[in-house]
């Protein structure tokens, strides 16, 4: 059901952003606004998969880096590119670098209606799999660096103390940040972790 699809509009203009979010919300679409890029790319790890509308030109982050960004964290969400026509070129590379659409302003809500239907049903053919895969790493983007080597020693099968060793810390630093790479992750057990973990392509390390 609509209710259920999320789509999260990224525009430093408000109008934009509450006109669209208007018309999406009318069709019982689940839709959140962001003012800027860096304000959606400092949420969307935690954020469930959906349709992601973004103006192409905005301060400090534009949509191209927005998408290069999301891209290097295995956040696939399938993008929509606002553009005027002037930016038409810029479009056309968000377009090879995997973006569903572009549509240029002013723009007639059927032409995002059935954009965004066809960014639905991109993630509703990428199977549970890859639905399973892109909530993993999601998850997987919350955790610092040392997280993510803790992360790694557990699936390698080393002990806490073998962990500390091998990154030049204690056990218990190694006990805090294994707690913490628990709640991140969403894990209630160790098992669960690595299945988790797994999904998101994670490798274990290994003693040398």
């Amino acid at each position: 059901m609509a209710d259920e699809h999320r789509i999260y509009i990224v525009d430093d203009d408000d109008a934009v952003r509450d006109s669209l979010a208007a018309l999406l919300e009318s069709k019982s679409y689940r839709v959140r606004s962001f003012a800027g890029a860096r304000a959606f790319l400092d949420e969307a790890a935690a954020l469930p998969l959906g349709c992601l509308i973004v103006d192409v030109r905005m301060p400090e982050m534009d949509g191209l880096e927005l998408q290069r960004r999301l891209a290097e964290r295995q956040l696939a969400f399938p993008m929509i590119v606002i553009t005027g026509h002037a930016d038409v070129p810029i479009a056309v590379r968000a377009m090879k670098a995997g973006a569903v659409d572009f549509i240029e302003k002013p723009f007639a809500a059927e032409a995002i209606l059935a954009s965004v239907e066809t960014a639905l049903a991109r993630i509703a053919q990428a199977g549970p799999d890859a639905a399973a895969a892109a909530a993993a790493a999601a998850k997987l983007a919350l955790l610092s660096q040392r997280e993510r080597e803790v992360l790694e020693g557990l699936l390698g099968g080393l002990p806490n103390k073998s962990i500390a060793y091998d990154l030049s810390i204690s056990p218990r630093t190694v006990e805090i940040h294994r707690a913490r790479v628990m709640d991140k992750m969403g894990a209630r057990s160790l098992s669960e972790l690595i299945r988790i973990a797994l999904a998101a392509g994670v490798q274990p390390r290994s003693r040398l």
